[in-house]
């Protein structure tokens, strides 16, 4: 058999199936690819975005004696090289160039000036010059010495920040005395400032920039800095009593981070911590500072769970592919009967003819494979075990499905048979395999509900292929129960005068064997894109409530000490409708000496704030007259940590006796953990507030000039952040483009199963011609054979993918892309369930239409010669 002759012979069919198999092939080569990809950029933005303390490795080193002390610059480097050295392989990608080195005092005591405690730390910076410019002075030079009660004492010179200077009094030329018991004295020869104050590196080294205020509990206040000095102070940093670390800083290259190496950062890290450790001895001590594998862990319990869904939808995407281009090779098959039964019958060996079919199969989708494996590349990402496997099982399945298809049909030659005429019993392996299936299904489907898949990186196939075989298993539930109601329609289409609707029906019960396929391809295809379109509407909505919660509001406006006047100018304000002011503080219960954070609002206006958003706000009963006594007892509601309680004392800007009314798990825009308290805004003894929740077409840059102090929260952007993640627009990117893709093969099986059928229906509608049927009769014996394919399997498919997210339970947890709230809600909306149906009816319409106005040319004399088809 010639296979260029082939080819030409069936060239349309044999397009169809390269196209499909081009799109599958793209389809399981590109989308890993762009998902890995997203996965790495997500990553790359957690640490980026990450505190630097915690993403960057720091080695610390703490002197125990004065022999242990390191006093040049040199010492410094020559343990930073010996740090990187040890640095694990699987680290070293993540820890970039440069990095720097630092050497600080802690709780250094200056000379007393006044009531509040002034300590002036010594500091030195590897990396100081290209990180300060000196404003005022000059930088600080070698020190000098200096006699004091007696003594002679170092004099180290340094620089202080300009913060320092206004705050704290300092002012260049003034010398201090430092210590206690031993004293260093330091002479302030020049005032800097950062050359750029948003540079990472100042994470670990905000006590340089700016002086920090500290109220101890048993004590005075307290004002720290810590000064610059040139690398000759080194040598005066050498008294033992003194509190001295050490920091070589690793920094963190987010750019070189993947989401393939990540698991192994936790063990690289701790291996790095072990060798740190075991460098010390008794005169110095050792420790690495990061908070990089919680970091990673983090990550990976998001990149587990959008794996999770991803493959889900995924591997029915793919099966539903494989089904379709199974469906387009069974035509081309079918087409090619002919040709192989007469070679067949002339003599032909079944090993030839078998061959024959496949090579025109491998012929059609090889190169079409090819074509989208290359076609993949175009897509950004790296190249995963996947990218290269997909294509050649898309080829392997379907040449071995062709092949098979062509044995079984001519084991023997010049096998006549007539599917349509009498319904094969199904044999009992066969019925075993179907019910091994459905059981195997449920089972799984418990397994997820009772256990997930998203609390680990690695992913169950077996569990990860559940939605699939649910659908599938339907599929042959379906497949074995639509028999029974055809029937009894046939026969009650027989006791009528009209001939078309037992004609359509008896077809449509007779076609089982030529109908499983579609079916098995529908009903997946449906489910499937039903089921992504639900997760993606429960995350969207999800996502929103989320936003509200976070800020309880559509602008949340927050400084301290808000004057009723700075209030009315906010209400007064164009665009501002509503106002509602709170109150937020630490109170202390009576009794139990339990502090918890307690939110005084004007829920009444809170409400009319909040009218129509997608979160409730808690309800109290009754009013309060705490502003005229405080022996009245007024409500207040409690958080899970305080327990149910009854009525107890507070003491926050006035002593309040509150009556517990129940319990709340969060006040949205406030607080959702620990302890705290909901109160009426009346508690409070005087009309003061610190946040204002506004409801308003109102600017938030106009907001912050009416309060230059404030801080400016909006629903709008707490949702934008949260929707930002690329992890999250992965998934619900994702999702989209399987429930597209998925519906167009669901349409593509409806258009196949037509033409699949499409000579025998033409035979059998051009015979009846000869008999008077007309063209309206022959559409309408074409759409009730497709009845049972659109009437039965649409509904089941809708229905089955709404149910999906409720069937898998907590195996599917979304929470991680719906700011950290369960996705409870996976009520969908109709459109997705309407245009999918509406496409199949529409597709099956058009269909009929079609394959009448192509009979119409089909010569009627001809279905009347013998032998003829």
């Amino acid at each position: 058999m010639r296979i260029p002759l082939g080819v030409r012979t069936h060239a349309g069919t044999d397009a169809l199936l390269a196209v499909l198999t081009a799109v599958a092939c793209l389809l399981v080569s590109g989308l890993p690819r762009t998902m890995q990809a997203s996965y790495d950029e997500a990553l790359r933005r957690s640490l980026a975005g990450a505190d630097v303390t915690a993403a960057d490795l720091t080695v610390t080193g703490a002197p125990a004696q004065q022999a242990g002390e390191l006093h040049s610059r040199a010492e410094f480097e020559y343990a930073a090289r010996r740090w990187r050295a040890l640095v694990p392989a699987a680290l070293r990608p993540l820890t970039g160039p440069g990095g720097h080195i630092s050497a600080k005092t802690f709780r250094t005591p200056a000379e007393g000036r006044g009531p509040i405690r002034e300590f002036v730390n010594l500091g030195w910076l590897s990396d100081a010059g290209r990180r300060v410019d000196w404003v005022r002075g000059r930088a600080p030079g070698a020190p000098t010495t200096m006699r004091y009660a007696g003594s002679t004492i170092p004099v180290i010179e340094v620089g202080v920040v300009e913060e320092a200077e206004s705050r704290m009094g300092l002012r260049v030329g003034e010398t201090r005395l430092l210590g206690e018991s031993v004293h260093t004295a330091v002479r302030i020869v020049g005032v800097f400032r950062a050359k750029d104050p948003a540079d990472r590196a100042w994470g670990h080294d905000a006590d340089v920039l700016h002086v920090t205020h500290a109220v101890p509990a048993d004590g005075p206040e307290e004002l720290h800095t810590t000064t610059l000095m040139a690398d000759a102070g080194l040598a005066a940093l050498a008294n033992p009593t003194r509190d001295l670390t050490y920091r070589w800083v690793f920094p963190l290259d987010p750019r070189a981070a993947n989401a393939l190496s990540a698991p192994g950062v936790p063990a690289a890290v701790a291996e790095f911590r072990r060798q740190v450790d075991v460098q010390g001895t008794g005169l110095i001590s050792y420790r690495l500072a990061t908070g990089l594998p919680q970091l990673i862990t983090a990550f990976l319990t998001a990149l587990a769970a959008a794996q999770t869904v991803l493959y889900l939808v995924l591997g029915g995407l793919f099966a539903v592919a494989l089904g379709v281009i199974a469906l387009a090779a069974r035509l081309l098959t079918d087409r090619m009967e002919r040709t192989l039964a007469l070679a067949r019958a002339r003599g032909a060996a079944l090993g030839q003819v078998v061959a024959a079919g496949t090579a025109l199969t491998a012929l059609t989708t090889g190169p079409a494979a090819l074509a989208g494996y290359a076609l993949a590349y175009l897509l950004p990402g790296p190249a995963l075990p996947i990218v290269h496997i997909g294509p050649l099982a898309v080829v392997v399945v379907t040449v071995a499905f062709a092949g098979t298809r062509v044995a079984l049909a001519h084991r023997t030659p010049l096998r006549e048979r007539r599917g349509d005429l009498a319904a094969v019993r199904p044999s009992a392996r066969r019925v075993t395999v179907e019910s091994l299936v459905v059981v195997l299904a449920l089972a799984g489907a418990y397994l997820l509900r009772a256990r997930g898949v998203s609390g680990s990186a690695q992913q169950d196939p077996y569990l990860l292929v559940i939605p699939v075989a649910l659908t599938l298993a339907a599929a042959l539930i379906i497949l074995r129960c639509h028999p029974y109601p055809l029937r009894l329609l046939v026969r009650l289409a027989a006791r009528g005068r009209a001939a078309v609707p037992f004609l359509g029906l008896a077809r449509a019960a007779r076609q089982r064997a030529t109908g499983a396929l579609p079916v098995l391809i529908l009903l997946p295809a449906l489910s499937l894109s039903v089921f992504a379109a639900v997760i993606h509407d429960g995350i969207t909505t999800t996502q929103q409530v989320a936003s509200w919660q976070k800020v309880g509001a559509p602008m949340k406006l927050t400084a301290a000490g808000l004057t009723p006047e700075t209030i009315e100018r906010v209400r007064a304000a164009p665009g501002v409708e509503r106002v509602a002011p709170a109150m937020t503080g630490r109170a202390q219960i009576t009794g139990t000496g339990e502090q918890p954070y307690v939110v005084a609002v004007d829920l009444a206006q809170w409400r009319r704030v909040n009218e129509g958003a997608p979160i409730s706000l808690p309800a109290l009963s009754g009013g309060t007259s705490a502003q005229v006594s405080p022996a009245l007892v007024s409500p207040a509601l409690v958080s899970p940590g305080l327990g149910p309680r009854g009525t107890f004392d507070l003491t926050w800007l006035s002593p309040v006796r509150l009556n517990a009314q129940g319990v709340i798990d969060a006040v949205p825009g406030f607080s959702s953990n620990g302890q705290f308290l909901l109160v009426p805004w009346e508690v409070l003894p005087w009309h003061a507030a610190d946040t204002l929740l506004i409801k308003g077409d109102i600017s938030p840059a106009h907001l912050a000039r009416l309060v230059p102090s404030a801080t400016i929260e909006t629903q709008e952007a707490a949702l934008r952040a949260v929707q930002a993640d690329p992890l999250t627009g992965t998934v619900r990117t994702t999702m989209v483009v399987v429930t597209v893709a998925l519906g167009a093969y669901a349409l593509v099986a409806i258009v196949l199963s037509l033409v699949a059928g499409a000579e025998g229906r033409a035979r059998t509608v051009s015979l009846l011609r000869t008999l008077g049927l007309s063209d309206r009769q022959a559409t309408r014996l074409t759409l009730l054979e497709l009845l049972p394919v659109v009437v039965i399997t649409a509904p089941v498919g809708v229905a089955l993918g709404m149910g999906l997210p409720a069937a898998l339970g907590p195996g599917v947890d979304v929470s991680v892309f719906a700011g950290g709230l369960p996705v409870a809600d996976h009520t969908p909306g109709l459109l997705t369930p309407v245009a999918l149906a509406a496409g199949l009816a529409l597709s099956a319409v058009a269909g009929a239409y079609a394959h009448t106005a192509m009979t119409r040319r089909r010569e009627l004399d001809a279905a009347l010669r013998v032998g003829s088809d």
